[in-house]
């Protein structure tokens, strides 16, 4: 009879009917979404008016260590969860769920006085830039992709991100796909040691260390860049083609990711050096992570106002998407986030089940 009394205590508080109390929910990390994770909060909040969510632009290794030291309901990243992570959250609560919220492109801003036109650039390149093994604008390997441009000689400065981030995570992933030496002497992850350069925290402050540098060269979201209005390179891409970052340009990389979800049975998938014309390749998703079982939270209306969130995120709010420069995501990831978020539970029910 308790066990009885107790399912029917979480379905009505579950349940369409039944206003949720007044409940604030927690979140945090990758600064590469921050612009449209606070639209979506903003506009969420007008529908929900009892439920606060609070997202804080931290880094993406901070989304997700406040997730697994449960300071964080649920958190944002550019990268997926790697392995030790994913123990360790298995430890602490079990499994997680990875939601593609929209895709981006990761860009490389620059300040370059006197330089008139688009800057051309190649992943090899931009791995010898950070290398340190190209040091002036004006070198050869440069001079090649900009035909007729006049290029000063100049000092290059390598900004970077000093925090722990899933836009360093994107952007020495794709290096490493271009260059073996980078993959050697750096490799990838949210945290890497750098040979040279000033640090940045966050996308903001590489957009202003590049700001404030004559010279300088960083890797910020394309977001940053159009709303500094910060020059930022057109890039090679794996077919040879030369294409500015743009939603299109994005959405264009992501029409592999649906075969590669159903292959590997994940939804965290590379957009990165992907094939094709048109795409431009550093580009990836942002996810939205959650535990699978929300039971921990102790609280269903947190645990529905969470999920109601994350459908919100990759229904309603995709509209937002292009208008601000992100890509939305394709019908067929959106049905694969969709069944992502209805296996996430409270006390064994779905909290968001397909067939509302």
């Amino acid at each position: 009879m308790m066990k009885w009394l107790k399912a029917m205590a979480v379905l009505l508080a579950l349940g369409a009917g039944t206003a949720l109390a007044d409940v604030e929910i927690q979140a945090g990390g990758a600064t590469f979404p921050n612009p449209i994770y606070q639209q979506w909060i903003k506009d969420f909040g007008q529908l929900h008016g009892d439920v606060k969510v609070a997202y804080a632009s931290k880094g993406s290794g901070a989304g997700i260590g406040g997730l697994l030291d449960k300071t964080f309901d649920f958190c944002g990243s550019d990268a997926p969860m790697n392995e030790e992570e994913l123990k360790k959250a298995h430890a602490a609560n079990g499994d997680v769920v990875e939601i593609p919220a929209v895709a981006g492109a990761v860009v490389l801003a620059y300040n370059l006085a006197g330089f008139v036109g688009d800057l051309n650039l190649s992943g090899p390149v931009i791995a010898d830039i950070y290398l340190g093994k190209i040091t002036k604008w004006d070198d050869p390997a440069i001079v090649a992709l900009n035909p007729g441009a006049t290029l000063p000689d100049a000092d290059i400065t390598t900004v970077h991100r000093s925090d722990g981030s899933g836009t360093n995570f994107v952007f020495t992933s794709y290096l490493c796909t271009q260059s073996d030496d980078f993959q050697t002497q750096v490799n990838f992850g949210k945290t890497v040691k750098w040979p040279s350069g000033q640090g940045g925290s966050g996308n903001a402050g590489v957009t202003q260390a590049v700001q404030n540098t004559t010279g300088a060269i960083g890797y910020i979201e394309l977001n940053y860049a159009l709303k500094n209005q910060i020059p930022f390179a057109v890039v090679q891409n794996d077919n040879g083609k030369l294409v500015k970052a743009s939603p299109q340009s994005v959405s264009a990389a992501g029409e592999g990711a649906i075969k590669d979800m159903d292959d590997q049975k994940t939804l965290a998938i590379r957009l990165w050096s992907r094939e094709g014309d048109d795409v431009y390749p550093i580009s990836s998703f942002t996810y939205l992570i959650c535990y699978k079982n929300l039971s921990y939270l102790r609280d269903p209306a947190k645990a529905r106002g969470i999920v109601d969130f994350f459908w919100y995120a990759i229904h309603d709010g995709q509209s937002k998407a292009v208008e601000m420069t992100y890509a939305s995501l394709s019908p067929g990831v959106q049905q694969r986030a969709e069944q992502a978020i209805s296996a996430v539970t409270f006390d064994g029910q779905a909290l968001h089940p397909l067939s509302k």
